[in-house]
């Protein structure tokens, strides 16, 4: 059974930046189109950044320019780099893939606050 494990996340000023990672323990990873996702308290799940298995990324208008998506095949990780956090991103960030069938990592809280 594919399992995502995510690391990374924080309390940081408005401004920071911070690196999210999720790991995969599958060995078909460079087959697998991976998203991170993002639910704050009270709000829905918004789609934040996918990256196809071919390295073509997308992002959510809210952190276009801001966050850059990235994967290492050989790590089986992918990455979500945030840079000028604002407090509007805080959230619990979520890794998701489909495997068979959809698969959620645990979460990792991610805190913009002064």
């Amino acid at each position: 059974q594919v399992q995502l494990v995510e690391s990374g996340g924080g309390l940081v000023q408005p401004g920071g930046s911070l690196s999210l990672s999720c790991a995969v323990s599958d060995g078909s990873f460079s087959f697998y189109n991976m998203a991170w996702y993002r639910q704050a308290p009270g709000k829905r799940h918004e789609r934040v950044a996918d990256i196809t298995r071919d390295g073509t990324t997308s992002y959510a208008v809210s952190v276009k320019g801001r966050f850059t998506i990235s994967r290492d095949n050989d790590k089986n990780t992918v990455y979500l780099q945030m840079n000028s956090l604002k407090p509007d991103d805080t959230a619990v960030y979520y890794c998701n893939t489909y495997a068979g069938s959809w698969r959620w990592g645990q979460g990792t809280q991610v805190t913009v606050s002064s």
